[in-house]
């Protein structure tokens, strides 16, 4: 049973997310979707890697979303010379106390922005490995919280080669989701014109919520409940990404884990208490995607990673409520029958 002030809590969520959603859309124009996701994402407790193009706008989409949320902001420009110190921080030795002192790295703040991620070396890319799971900085044997909420939001130029370092698996599997801008319509990038012509609306951007009200709201995504039938279908779902004959490597339990907290995000922002089928079926190749390596026959057939779990998509059975133990798997969801998303 759902508590008045649980309800309470999901209403001032849709409020909240909603200025930050307007504000964001100021300067993206024609993604909502997009956007939506990079809300998901930070509201699911994870981390973001936009991958596109350049000129699409990926460091416009992260510096709105951070300039929307008073909260403190890193941004940190990855290039071949960046060092794991300049990250994480680095123990300088005072004169006067005659001790080593700490001297926090870019990563300790609550948004921190990663530009051209994949222009670093692994050993400085593996800088971020601890502070992106567990939210901490180990130096010299001593550990180091991270502030809350935090959460990376880094971007990428997929079709570049020269002078990048792919990330290893164990990075991208740290990452929640991954979101293509694309390009926009001719009408959105006419409108475009108008509001980036004279002056950045970057400029005029004023926070709608603060850090507080994220933690806030993140506390009340934790409270949306899944049944049983819709986590089934979740590892359902990663299961058949290690077994798939076109697929290489198969998606990793912290990517069931991910899809569960991102679809509870998305029935949160839809002003639901419970999550749908269809909340982990929007979400499922953003999350899945990117942590899956195409065999050489699939990469031979032009097949990517989104085409591989969108056919998953189409051939795991999704549960309804009548097939589940109880009477209602999923609350006020009765004669819902879920269908594939973006299909």
């Amino acid at each position: 049973m759902t508590t008045y002030d649980e309800r309470a809590s999901l209403v001032d969520l849709t409020t909240t997310a909603e200025r930050v959603h307007r504000s964001v859309e100021e300067v993206i124009e024609g993604k909502p979707e997009v956007v939506r996701l990079a809300l998901t994402v930070l509201l699911a407790e994870g981390h973001l890697l936009i991958e596109d193009v350049p000129g699409v706008g990926k460091t416009m989409l992260a510096k709105a979303l951070a300039r929307s949320i008073d909260c403190s902001v890193r941004r940190i420009q990855f290039t071949p010379d960046l060092l794991p110190s300049d990250i994480t921080g680095v123990s300088i030795f005072d004169q006067q106390r005659r001790d080593f002192e700490f001297k926090p790295g870019a990563i300790f703040a609550q948004i921190v922005i990663g530009d051209e991620i994949n222009r670093a070396s692994p050993k400085t890319q593996s800088a971020l490995l601890e502070s992106m799971e567990e939210r901490q900085v180990t130096m010299d044997g001593q550990t180091y919280e991270l502030p809350s909420p935090f959460m990376v939001v880094a971007t990428q130029n997929p079709m570049e080669m020269e002078g990048t370092y792919p990330l290893p698996e164990a990075q991208r599997d740290r990452f929640m989701a991954r979101v293509s801008i694309g390009y926009p319509s001719p009408a959105a990038e006419l409108q475009m014109l108008d509001v980036h012509g004279g002056a950045s609306p970057l400029d005029t951007l004023r926070p709608v919520a603060d850090a507080q009200d994220v933690v806030d709201l993140i506390d009340a995504v934790r409270t949306v409940h899944v049944a049983d039938a819709v986590r089934r279908y979740a590892v359902d779902l990663v299961a058949a990404t290690r077994g798939h004959a076109e697929l290489r490597l198969g998606a990793s339990p912290r990517a069931t884990l991910h899809l569960l907290r991102a679809a509870k995000a998305a029935a949160a922002l839809a002003g639901r208490e419970y999550a749908l089928p269809d909340d982990v079926q929007s979400l499922a190749v953003p999350v899945l995607a990117h942590r899956l390596l195409p065999s050489s026959q699939a990469q031979l057939n032009r097949r990517t990673a989104e085409q591989i779990v969108l056919e998953i998509l189409h051939r795991t059975p999704v549960p309804t409520p009548s097939a589940a133990p109880s009477a209602t798997p999923w609350p006020h969801g009765g004669d819902r029958q879920p269908g594939v998303r973006g299909l």
